[in-house]
């Protein structure tokens, strides 16, 4: 089968192409990429006013499943994706069982290959059922396909495990994620830490927890030399720190999610568990100095840290509702809206921060729109106006503090392994 998407701007960061070309496809692969391809008898997309990119990749997704299926499942996780212009996500480990075997590894891919709106890949826990004391086996799960290693939010505290987890990382050349945080100092915390806090009376979460494990773990990546990923950068400390590691050389890369860049802490309310998330929602000052590292790239991408959940987990007091904001169907719009709209950041850059570049950080060939490669693709107008309903996610997790919000740029199209999984706010059956 040939699918041809005609008229549309062509956005591709790894080979700079900027300009109004035609795709042809054919099966799963892009075969031409130029002007004024015949139309002939072929299957058209009018992609006419819009942009044609790589598909979107994330690469800090919470899938839930198995084990937590009320809040999110495979299927509806992909499909999640599928809307929101992703066409490879990987997910975290912090399912029951976690990830930490290559028969759960291989549980997920299985779940995944018959979902089929999106390319699902995984990240093997660090530790055993993530509890820091004693490695996965990470040789096995790597054999079966996992593309990075991290505990997520069960930041391993002893300095032996996460030596030997960097030196394993090394040996197997992937890298190691890192959600920084001492849980010493933000037990039993909510909030950031500081006027919020002090002015809600709910209990903080102070910087400190996020940046001396971002220290602590950028010192240890540098001693052994390995790759790490630091997930959801929150604070200005954060970023001064990356700032400074990457100025001599250290193999450090950097996320941000929208909600970090977006929201500050004096939107939060005690009522208001929408907005709890970890780590919290920080100051201006914070979300000053990540937009700086964006715009210079200290930071090297966006990733959504889709965290679903069910209403009974977000419908409580605010220091008993579970950490976690939605965050698949939105990612693009608010990025393209508060990023490239309001600070600057050139559109090309901020495709490349959600393409190429996390393709680049777990080693995958995807990310770029090339002849001869698979063909993943989204169709963004750039000039549609919406207003976010979460209602309408594909996400069971209807827990976004952005519901309402009007946002620019929509995801119009998906295409994944050659095949429409999604076309205007629809998703595609097989």
């Amino acid at each position: 089968m040939e699918l041809l998407i005609k008229g549309g701007i062509v956005i591709n960061p790894k080979t700079k192409t900027n300009e109004k070309l035609d795709v042809l496809i054919r099966d799963d692969i892009v075969v031409g990429i130029e002007k004024n391809i015949d139309i002939k008898n072929r299957k058209v997309i009018d992609a006419e006013g819009m942009i044609i990119a790589p598909g979107f990749i994330d690469i800090h997704v919470h899938l839930r499943e198995p084990g937590f299926e009320y809040k999110e499942t495979i299927e509806t996780g992909t499909k999640s994706a599928a809307a929101g212009g992703f066409t490879t996500v990987a997910c975290m480990p912090n399912t029951n069982p976690a990830i930490h075997s290559k028969e759960i590894v291989e549980f997920i891919q299985e779940k995944a290959e018959k979902a089929g709106k999106a390319n699902v890949l995984v990240i093997g826990s660090i530790t055993k059922d993530l509890k820091g004391e004693e490695l996965s086996d990470i040789d096995e799960m790597y054999k079966s396909g996992i593309v990075a290693i991290s505990d997520d939010g069960k930041t391993p505290m002893k300095e032996e495990i996460m030596i030997e987890a960097f030196k394993k990382a090394k040996k197997l050349n992937i890298p190691l994620i890192s959600h920084c945080e001492d849980h010493n100092l933000s037990k039993g915390g909510s909030i950031n830490a500081g006027k919020a806090s002090e002015r809600t009376k709910i209990e903080g979460i102070p910087s400190a927890a996020e940046y001396l494990i971002v220290k602590r773990d950028i010192e240890l990546c540098d001693m052994i030399d390995s790759k790490l990923h630091i997930a959801h950068v929150s604070t200005k400390e954060s970023v001064q720190l990356l700032r400074r590691a990457k100025s001599k050389g250290i193999n450090v890369t950097a996320e941000v999610a929208p909600h970090h860049f977006v929201l500050t802490d004096d939107i939060i309310t005690s009522g208001n568990t929408y907005t709890k998330v970890n780590p919290p929602i920080r100051s201006k000052e914070d979300v000053d100095e990540i937009i700086k590292g964006i715009l210079e790239g200290t930071i090297d991408i966006i990733a959504t840290d889709h965290a679903p959940h069910d209403e009974s987990s977000k419908n409580t007091s605010y220091d008993k509702a579970s950490f976690g904001i939605t965050g698949l169907e939105t990612a693009f719009s608010l990025s393209y809206t508060y990023l490239v709209k309001k600070n600057k950041l050139p559109l090309i850059k901020l495709i490349e921060m959600m393409t190429i570049k996390p393709a680049e950080i777990i080693g995958i060939d995807k990310g770029s729109l090339e002849v001869g490669k698979k063909a993943d693709i989204v169709i963004v107008d750039l000039n549609k106006e919406y207003i976010i309903d979460s209602d309408k996610f594909y996400s069971k997790g209807k827990n976004t503090p952005f519901n309402g919000y009007k946002v620019m740029g929509k995801p119009i199209y998906t295409i994944m392994n050659g095949k429409i999984v999604y076309k205007e706010d629809k998703i595609i059956c097989s």
